[in-house]
């Protein structure tokens, strides 16, 4: 890293915490929803462009950067159907559940549980959110983002600077940066500097893969490599890796692939993990909550769905070419020493003085951007779960003050938890394992809510508590090594076993239908697919889906 290169990364580091500061003095008081509206909501004013964008920068952070080139460095583009099969949830999220939640009018996802069952399921929902955005979505992203730096600084695991481990270091400063400018500035300072982040993100990746394309030769030549070499692994010391490299251009697996990702597996597993994470997480949903009108809330996913075709070639694709790379010799006897470090390799050796400064800005922007998502949710959730709901007449100024506390505490507790993703033998494959273990009950509660009428309170607070403490079991089995299974498939077993649980327990114990419920809940399928607003062809969020829905298909056909 050069002079140019640390100028770049703090220049970009002075601009997003200024961005994100100047939001919070540009926010307007009052207006629809009052101050606290416009810290947690941003005044119910995102349009579908902002919505979307803000939705992909909550997702892509620096696991994608770091975690899926490490997935495609050892098992190839397989893991990238966690990217595709993420825009059918994305569809059902447009056509189903986000009309309802702009219904409802509120402003957390437990707060629309407790419309539609119980303040119990309320009170649950708030629990796992938090959880959520302070474990499975800063923790992960602080973690990776610091080893990433670490990396490129060239420190060897364990290094210390004053007299501090340099990963914990790396984790302080970069949760601090962010815990600053998203307690100023709330929702608004979040999704500006996610729309600015993502571009940025976008760019670096970017010049990542077409600079490694070009050098490998292109499509053909990447084939060949692949097809015709050991895997670079392959004799390494502790690394494990006994397979070869020819089947690393295709989507679908067999059973007995080394990934564990079988074609069946992801099919049953991720639609488990993804109505949870992209319908009913906090940290997600939270920016459809703040659109200005229903064709909006229907439009932003889409446009998140579209943005989904492109991090397979942008953040997988170069780890299965830095495997050919390697294999042609291009680096010499170079060769990254972990499949973890490949990213980091690929930067210092790719890109020239400059262009390293600007991708690893936009790998601490892919931190930074989920971070703020997280912070923001989890200072709503406790803003309104917690403070609101038992003091109705708190006012605006007192929430707004409550939320930045909360920023400041989640901030905290995020850096203490973040190493824990260091116990898995990848980091995509620890995120994926927690959601596996916490996205089954939820799954199940808001599908058969907003689809069955007869869902009773009692009967989802129950399921609630059953899957928790099911997904709980299944993660100390995992954790200890007692019992490792395919976590897919075990999502999948765990989603059936909470709607047994549901079904039974609705009629074993049976509640009128609440009045206030009878909005929040669609009286047949082809409801949702009436096309109120009025709007015609790209516009009509119907056409939009079905395109959508093909070009994802096509997809799958090419890189089966």
């Amino acid at each position: 890293m050069s002079n140019l290169d640390w100028t770049i990364i703090a220049a970009y580091m002075l601009m997003v915490v200024g961005l994100g500061v100047a939001a919070g003095f540009l926010r307007r008081k009052g207006g629809r929803g009052g101050e606290g509206g416009h810290y947690f909501l941003a005044g119910n004013t995102l349009a579908w462009p902002i919505i979307g964008l803000a939705m992909f920068a909550a997702n892509i952070s620096t696991v994608h950067l770091v975690s899926l080139a490490e997935a495609a460095y050892k098992y190839g583009l397989v893991f990238g159907n966690f990217e595709w099969m993420a825009g059918f949830t994305l569809i059902l999220l447009s056509l189903f559940f986000a009309p309802l939640y702009l219904r409802s009018r509120v402003a957390t996802l437990p707060d629309f549980l407790e419309h539609r069952f119980n303040r119990g399921c309320r009170d649950v929902l708030s629990v796992v959110s938090l959880f959520s955005a302070i474990v499975i979505h800063m923790g992960v992203a602080l973690y990776t983002a610091a080893w990433v730096l670490r990396g490129i600084l060239g420190l060897a695991p364990g290094a210390m600077i004053w007299g501090v481990d340099a990963l914990m270091l790396f984790i302080i400063a970069l949760g601090t940066l962010t815990g600053i400018y998203t307690m100023l500035g709330g929702l608004l300072a979040v999704v500006w500097t996610e729309s600015v982040q993502t571009v940025l993100l976008l760019v670096g990746a970017t010049v990542i893969t077409v600079t490694g394309y070009l050098k490998i030769g292109g499509w053909a030549e990447l084939a060949h490599a692949l097809a015709s070499h050991p895997h670079p692994l392959t004799g390494v010391a502790n690394s494990n890796v006994t397979w070869g490299t020819a089947n690393f251009l295709h989507m679908a697996r067999n059973s007995k692939d080394p990934s564990g990702l079988a074609w069946y597996s992801i099919l049953l597993g991720y639609p488990v993990l993804g109505i949870w994470y992209w319908c009913c997480d906090q940290t997600i949903v939270q920016r459809v909550l703040a659109a200005k009108d229903e064709q909006n809330a229907r439009l932003g996913p889409l446009f998140c769905a579209f943005l989904k075709i492109f991090p397979v070639f942008l953040f997988v694709l170069p780890g299965v070419i830095c495997v050919a790379l390697v294999q042609q010799k291009a680096f010499g006897n170079d060769a990254p020493q972990t499949a973890a470090d490949t990213y980091t390799f690929l930067i210092t050796h790719l890109l020239p003085a400059g262009l390293k400064g600007l991708v690893a800005a936009a790998m601490l922007a892919a931190a930074m951007q989920t971070c703020s998502a997280a912070l923001n949710s989890t200072a709503t959730l406790v803003a309104y779960d917690l403070f609101k709901r038992h003091q109705p007449g708190i006012s605006d100024h007192a929430l707004v003050r409550i939320g930045k506390i909360t920023t400041v505490a989640g901030t905290i507790l995020a850096i203490i938890c973040s190493p824990l993703f260091g116990h898995y033998t990848t980091i995509f494959e620890g995120i994926n394992k927690l959601i596996s273990y916490v996205a089954p009950p939820i799954t199940a509660v808001f599908l058969l809510g907003v689809f069955w009428k007869r869902a009773s309170g009692k009967s989802a607070f129950i399921t609630l508590i059953a899957g928790i403490a099911l997904g709980f079991l299944t993660f100390y089995l995992d954790w200890n090594n007692i019992y490792r299974g395919d976590f897919m498939l075990i999502a999948f077993l765990l989603l059936m076993a909470c709607i047994f649980i549901m079904v039974g327990t609705t009629f074993a114990f049976p509640e009128p239908f609440k009045a206030e419920a009878r909005l929040l809940v669609w009286e047949t399928w082809r409801e949702p697919l009436r096309n109120e607003t009025g709007s015609r062809n790209l516009g009509d969020y119907r056409v939009l889906a079905v395109l959508i829905l093909a070009a994802f298909i096509v997809l799958y056909l090419i890189f089966r």
